[in-house]
């Protein structure tokens, strides 16, 4: 399970990094991490979306999007202890069939 989410998180961190050099952004990965890790519920997704915005057309925008997403359910969050949303539901999980 955790070989899982990490090899997902590593597919999320290379499509990232494909789309921040397709769309010429000025930003890198980490910026994203950190955008994540330190959410506040402010506008962090829009954010983070920003990143990317070099008049997106609509197909570009959905793919943004959904990346965006994944990143945001599979990347840690430190209000959640360092795990990411994905890891949370999993333990949740976890724990509920274990009791």
């Amino acid at each position: 399970m955790k070989k899982e989410i990490i090899r997902k998180r590593q597919e999320i961190e290379n499509e990232l990094l494909v789309m921040l050099k397709e769309t010429g952004s000025d930003f890198g990965l980490d910026d994203i991490k950190e955008i994540i890790y330190n959410e506040d519920g402010q506008d962090c997704l829009t954010d983070i979306i920003a990143m990317f915005d070099n008049g997106l057309d609509l197909v570009e925008l959905e793919n943004v999007l959904e990346l965006v997403n994944d990143a945001w359910n599979y990347f840690p969050h430190k209000a959640l202890g360092g795990l990411s949303p994905t890891e949370m539901i999993k333990e949740s999980k976890r724990r509920w069939v274990h009791s």
